[in-house]
């Protein structure tokens, strides 16, 4: 286990599990804890030994946004987005080789649920709280909300969400797409191991090429998309054809 100030490194399992540390605050995303999570994504990033990274939050929440103590006192809105992707970590996250996954709970607003729109999976305890409340304070998200949201909720849910600022449920959440699962709180660290695992123990040439295809594909019209897929399918042939033989 490797603890920085604000964030908790461990690895088992071929898993990688990145804490959140700051649960005086719900967590709250402060310049610290994007350089140390920065430092502890890239770890993740170059060891091949990790198949999968499971982001949760310790104390009471997952994340409760940015700190505005610090972010929040910049000359102004772009100079504050500045300082945030100084280094970026929005980008590191979504650019694993390795599945990611969101563990929920407490609340996840503002940045907390930016990031976790950044993994490709979200489980939520049954009784986090939602919200993306930027506008309310005369700004608009400033770590990928505006982009991510349409893309895994879809342009209604995510104006609905970006615009009135509103908090809603996990319930909700999954009902607009936003969590992939809701669970009991007290099965939300059974659950998360459990996905987790399961998702390391997958041939991770087939889980680079499943989910290269479906995030570069979105972006694609569909006859692109299905090259692409084509693509990624034959180059994983040449070893299921190995196997063929040697059985």
């Amino acid at each position: 286990m490797l603890a920085f100030g604000t964030v908790v490194y461990e690895k088992a399992d071929a898993v990688a599990w990145v804490t959140l540390s700051r649960p005086e605050v719900l967590n709250a995303y402060n310049l610290r804890m994007r350089d140390e999570l920065y430092e502890v994504l890239a770890a993740v990033r170059d060891d091949t030994d990790v198949r999968a990274l499971v982001l949760r939050g310790a104390g009471r929440a997952f994340c409760a946004g940015a700190d505005l103590t610090e972010f929040g006192t910049a000359p102004s809105p772009t100079i504050g987005r500045r300082v945030r992707f100084a280094r970026d970590v929005w980008a590191l996250l979504a650019a694993l080789p390795v599945p990611s996954v969101a563990a929920l709970h407490g609340f996840a607003i503002g940045s907390g649920l930016e990031m976790a729109l950044f993994c490709d999976l979200r489980l939520a305890a049954a009784d986090t709280q939602f919200a993306m409340p930027e506008v309310r304070l005369g700004m608009i998200p400033a770590a990928g909300g505006t982009q991510t949201l349409p893309r895994v909720g879809g342009l209604g849910a995510a104006l609905d969400v970006l615009l009135t600022g509103r908090r809603f449920d996990a319930a909700e959440a999954l009902r607009l797409g936003l969590v992939t699962r809701v669970v009991p709180s007290e099965r939300l660290a059974a659950e998360t191991a459990a996905l987790a695992r399961e998702l390391a123990a997958l041939d991770p040439r087939a889980v680079r090429a499943v989910r290269q295809a479906v995030r570069e594909g979105a972006d694609l019209p569909v006859e692109a998309g299905l090259r692409l897929e084509a693509r990624l399918a034959a180059g994983l042939r040449p070893q299921e054809t190995a196997l063929e033989n040697e059985a």
